[in-house]
C-alpha cells in the first residue's frame, strides 16, 4: 500500500504532535535522572494535576500506534524491494534496539526505543507472516488485557503496535483524512467519554483507578488524533504542518537529543523533583523551540535526521542519499 504526500505529511504531523506531548510527560523523569518519580512526586497542584490529565499517557500511545504504522508501511516497501523483506524488518528492529540500549545505558534509564525494539521483535516482526484479520483481533486482546490486568503503560504497547499496522493493513490509514464527518463523530464520542474514565481516574481508588487511567490515556490520545486530523483539513493545516512535521520528519534525533538537552539543563539548575507545571513547560519549550529550529535547517538541506539516516542506511544495508539532489538550477531540491 502506499500512501499519497498528503497524507504521509499527516503522519509526520501526528508524530511531532506526539513528540511535544512525551516531552513534556518525560522532562520531570529525565531531570530526576531516574525512571519515574516515586509518590511523592506526583501531582499535588491544580497546574500540575492538569498537566497530568492531558499528558501523561496520552501521547506515547499515538507514538507507538503510529510505530506500527510505519512498520506495516515498511513490510509493504520492503515486500516490493527486497528479496528478504523480512531479513529488512530485523535489521530495522536490532538496530533500534542497540540505539536504545546505548540511551537506557548512558543517558536514561526510562529509554523506550529498547521497548519499541524488543516488542518489535516479539510482537510486530511475526505478525507479518498473519492474516490482516488475526493482527486486528490479536490487538484488540492484547489491548484489554493490558487495560484490564497490567495497568496500561508500556504493557499497552504491544497492542497499539499491531493496531496500527492491522489499520494500516486494512487501507484505513490511507483514508485517514478522506472521511471527516466519520473522524468527527468518533473523536466526539471518544472525547466524550474519555471524560468519566478521567473523573474517575482521579477520584476512584484500587483497582477501579488503575483500569481507568490507561483507558482515560487511551480514549484521549484517540480524540487528539481524531482532532488533529480534523484540523488538517481546515485553515490550521499549514500553520500545524509548519509547526509539528519538521519535529515529525526527526523524531529518533529529536528524542535523543531531547535526553540530552534535559540533562544538561539539570546540571545547571538542578533536579526536577520539585519543578512545578510551569517550570516544566519552561525546560520543553525552549528545547521544542531549539529542536524546530534545528529540524527546519538541517531538513532544507538534507533528506532526513541524521539518526534517521542512519537507521536508514543499517535496514537496507545500504548508504542511502544524505543530501537533496540538485535541480537544474543548481539548487538542493
Amino acid at each position: 500500500m502506499r500512501l499519497s504526500g498528503e497524507r504521509i505529511v499527516a503522519l509526520d504531523v501526528l508524530r511531532g504532535f506526539a513528540l511535544c506531548g512525551i516531552l513534556l510527560a518525560n522532562v520531570k523523569p529525565i531531570g530526576h535522572r531516574g525512571g519515574a518519580l516515586s509518590a511523592e512526586h506526583l501531582p499535588e497542584t491544580a497546574a500540575s494535576t492538569v498537566l497530568h490529565m492531558l499528558v501523561d499517557q496520552r501521547f506515547f500511545p499515538i507514538f507507538s500506534f503510529l510505530f506500527g504504522v510505519g512498520f506495516a508501511l515498511l513490510t509493504s516497501s520492503a515486500e516490493a524491494r527486497a528479496e528478504q523483506p523480512r531479513v529488512v524488518l530485523l535489521r530495522r528492529l536490532l538496530a533500534l534496539l542497540a540505539v536504545g540500549l546505548l540511551h537506557f545505558l548512558f543517558l536514561w534509564k526510562g529509554d523506550v526505543l529498547t521497548v519499541y525494539a524488543s516488542f518489535g521483535l516479539l510482537v510486530l516482526l511475526p505478525s507479518t507472516w498473519l492474516p490482516r484479520r488475526v493482527v486486528a483481533v490479536a490487538a484488540g486482546v492484547l489491548l484489554v488485557l493490558s487495560v484490564a490486568l497490567l495497568g496500561g503503560w508500556y504493557s499497552l504497547v504491544p497492542g497499539l503496535f499491531l493496531l496500527g499496522a492491522a489499520l494500516t493493513r486494512y487501507g484505513v490509514i490511507a483514508r485517514i483524512q478522506s472521511a471527516p464527518r466519520t473522524t468527527a463523530i468518533l473523536g466526539s464520542i471518544l472525547a466524550l467519554a474519555a471524560v468519566p474514565a478521567t473523573v474517575i481516574q482521579f477520584r476512584a481508588d484500587g483497582p477501579a483507578a488503575r483500569i481507568a487511567y490507561p483507558v482515560a490515556g487511551l480514549l484521549t490520545a484517540a480524540a487528539y488524533v481524531c482532532a488533529m486530523v480534523l484540523l488538517l483539513r481546515t485553515r490550521l493545516a499549514g500553520p500545524l504542518t509548519t509547526v509539528f512535521r519538521p519535529l515529525g520528519r526527526m523524531a529518533l534525533t529529536n528524542y535523543l537529543t531531547a535526553t540530552m538537552l534535559v540533562l544538561a539543563i539539570t546540571g545547571v539548575i538542578g533536579g526536577s523533583d520539585r519543578w512545578s507545571a510551569g517550570g516544566v513547560v519552561l525546560v520543553a519549550a525552549p528545547i521544542l523551540l531549539l529542536q524546530w529550529t534545528w529540524s527546519v535547517i538541517w531538513l532544507r538541506r538534507f533528506r532526513q535526521g541524521p539518526a534517521e539516516w542512519l537507521w536508514r542506511w543499517v535496514t537496507w544495508w545500504q548508504r542511502p542519499p544524505l543530501r537533496h539532489a540538485p535541480d537544474r538550477a543548481g539548487k538542493t531540491t
